[in-house]
């Protein structure tokens, strides 16, 4: 295994405790036993069993050394329980021995189609002289990896706020998309979710790069006031700047302005690895894209249904609505974690120019129920056909029989899915079954 010797260095000779046992944990589970078999190491799998391990470890006074959490366990939880510089992840131990070789890229929204991209384009413009290798909360664990890596090998990572919260050492490339209120049920507060979220650029090196979006307000002030701890280069860069640039008139199966963006940060980035405008511009035209993102289901019965169940905030069913431009029907709510609605609720009542007018809303969970209840109080629902419903198979019968012709019913929930389904992948599969079906 390439640099085994640096891993081993920081797992050995400590009492470690893996804080959660699903894939990840899992997957941490399997190399502590392969590199430090002799290590003390105690599994907890979920909730219970971490706190029982904590408080056994705090009565017993031997507190554990490393901490190696799962990003579905927030740190919040541990508060009071251990202390927090014990706390580390697989991005962490991943970053400090393999950062110098890594792509990573976070936001809020289009993490996994950009690190798709930047993967699709580097593997096809520079595999055959470099290892590329996609991984992270695209759903393939860091740990997993290490067996593929040598010297000759990028790592293009997606990283989530979960994985970055706990990091000591930042890739050499890092992108940072946008910055949204998301995730609110894990921490304090709006400002400790998007300082998880900065973690990436500042523990960055010198030489290392960070991209960051100004379209994104939230962004552009924190990446300001946190200026003077910033060492890398930072290369800030905006829609304004995609629209004039070569990309503009590149062929892509991409839908949307936020698309582009991302498109174009794809090819800043690959570009410091060497990646030619051409080589790019071939590997864009045959990228295509990932399920559950503006995926398009099919056209039935003159009705053009879209699935874009990966939207679980508003700012990202509205680049969805104002990418499609003739949604007639939107497909709201699920899981509430208390979001503000208002803006979708002034985007819905005055959609941006060219699009056409929502006549037809669905609100889904308790998410949906907000929306429909703070809308209504509004006037913005007045004039337009209304469903509140749970079931997906009525409503989309539904949709079938109140869509226009040649209209789309679009499903873009600005909201979780976890009340009703496993994840938003489920909900999505789901929702195309269901379409299908009623062919």
């Amino acid at each position: 295994m390439y640099r085994q010797q640096q891993l081993i260095d920081l797992l050995a000779n400590r009492r470690i405790l893996v804080a959660g046992y699903g894939r990840e944990g899992r997957s941490t589970h399997s190399l502590l036993q392969q590199l430090v078999p002799n290590s003390e190491v105690v599994v907890a799998r979920n909730d219970e069993e971490i706190y029982a391990a904590l408080n056994q470890a705090k009565a017993e006074n031997r507190p554990f050394d490393l901490i190696i959490k799962s990003p579905g366990i927030p740190t919040m939880k541990l508060e009071g329980l251990c202390s927090l510089d014990t706390i580390t992840s697989q991005t962490d131990i991943f970053l400090q021995v393999y950062g110098s070789q890594t792509i990573a890229v976070t936001g809020t929204k289009g993490k996994s189609t950009t690190t798709s991209l930047i993967w699709h384009v580097l593997n096809q413009s520079m595999g055959k002289s470099h290892h590329i290798i996609l991984a992270g909360n695209i759903g393939i664990p860091l740990f997993d990896i290490l067996p593929q890596l040598d010297e000759q090998s990028i790592t293009v990572a997606e990283f989530s706020c979960h994985q970055l919260e706990n990091i000591h050492c930042g890739p050499h490339i890092g992108i940072i998309l946008n910055l949204y209120q998301e995730h609110l049920d894990h921490y304090h507060s709006y400002q400790d979710y998007k300082m998880a979220k900065m973690q990436i650029v500042l523990n960055q090196q010198a030489d290392d790069h960070c991209f960051y979006c100004t379209d994104s307000r939230d962004l552009n002030i924190l990446t300001e006031e946190l200026h003077p701890l910033i060492h890398s280069t930072l290369h800030p860069y905006s829609l304004q700047q995609a629209l004039y640039s070569d990309i503009a008139t590149m062929q892509t199966r991409l839908q949307g302005d936020h698309n582009l963006a991302n498109i174009y940060v794809a090819r800043q980035a690959t570009a410091l690895l060497g990646v030619s405008p051409t080589l790019f511009a071939q590997a864009l035209a045959s990228f295509e894209g990932l399920p559950h993102r503006l995926e398009r289901v099919g056209t039935f019965n003159g009705i053009t249904f879209y699935n874009d169940s990966i939207s679980t905030i508003p700012e990202a069913t509205m680049a969805a609505v104002t990418a499609l431009k003739e949604v007639d029907t939107l497909i709201l709510g699920g899981f509430d974690r208390g979001i503000d609605y208002s803006s979708l609720g002034r985007f819905i009542s005055q959609p941006p120019t060219p699009c056409q007018p929502i006549n037809n809303l669905v609100f889904v969970g308790d998410a949906g129920c907000r929306m429909h209840q703070l809308w209504s109080g509004l006037g913005i629902l007045d004039g337009k056909n209304c469903l509140i419903e749970n079931d997906y198979s009525t409503l989309v019968s539904w949709c079938y029989r109140h869509t226009r012709q040649g209209g789309i019913c679009l499903l873009s929930p600005a909201a979780a899915s976890y009340d009703a389904f496993t994840n938003f992948e489920q909900r999505g599969n789901v929702y195309k079954q269901l379409i299908i079906n009623l062919q």
